[in-house]
């Protein structure tokens, strides 16, 4: 299945201050994080592929490979997420993208089927978002239609998306998966560990 209406972003722009280190170069079965993660929307099929930085843009461009990857910087990351993902939605208000798929870089071991599966139950519904859960946990990557991009654009930094997001849960749809990856967030030192462990 091909989502060519559906455009991808993750954001990777974080100063990483609980891990200590870049989280979008850690590296997992030999690929960074970063990578990790565009290798599977690309294998979905989302298109465009965007890429948010902000803390050592510099540095993490120069050692990914993200051939036909747009990198995005915002110069804001130190006022939060937020701003990451307005900065990237900002960039697909020019395209045709109906919806998003908003990735966190350190969820690294979202998988290609997941995301065919929030993509065809997006298709099907229209619902405004798409969640998976993983034994009724909430996990990530989240669909997002384009129907909430001006809402996302207008919060103040000090906003969570998720305030907004939350909103719209009574017409979201939510994707319970038998995938534990949606719910595996490494930013600790500890839990990257246990990652490499398991």
């Amino acid at each position: 299945m091909t989502s060519h209406s559906i455009a991808a972003l993750v954001l990777a722009a974080g100063t990483s201050s609980r891990m200590g280190r870049d989280k979008a170069l850690l590296d997992y079965h030999g690929r960074s994080f970063l990578e990790n993660i565009v290798q599977s929307v690309r294998i979905a099929g989302l298109d465009p592929i965007m890429v948010v930085l902000g803390y050592h843009a510099e540095e993490i461009r120069c050692s990914v490979q993200l051939p036909g990857v747009q990198m995005v910087l915002n110069p804001d990351y130190q006022l939060g997420q937020t701003t990451s993902l307005q900065a990237g939605l900002r960039q697909l208000l020019s395209t045709d993208a109906g919806a998003v798929l908003l990735c966190l870089v350190d969820h690294p071991l979202i998988s290609p089927e997941v995301i065919r599966q929030l993509c065809r139950l997006y298709l099907d519904s229209g619902a405004p978002l798409v969640i998976p859960t993983y034994r009724r946990r909430r996990g990530h990557p989240v669909l997002i239609a384009r129907a909430l991009f001006d809402d996302l654009l207008r919060l103040r930094p000090d906003q969570g998306a998720r305030s907004l997001l939350q909103k719209h849960y009574p017409a979201a749809r939510w994707l319970e998966v038998e995938d534990r990856g949606v719910i595996v967030d490494v930013d600790t030192p500890e839990s990257y560990e246990a990652l490499k462990a398991g």
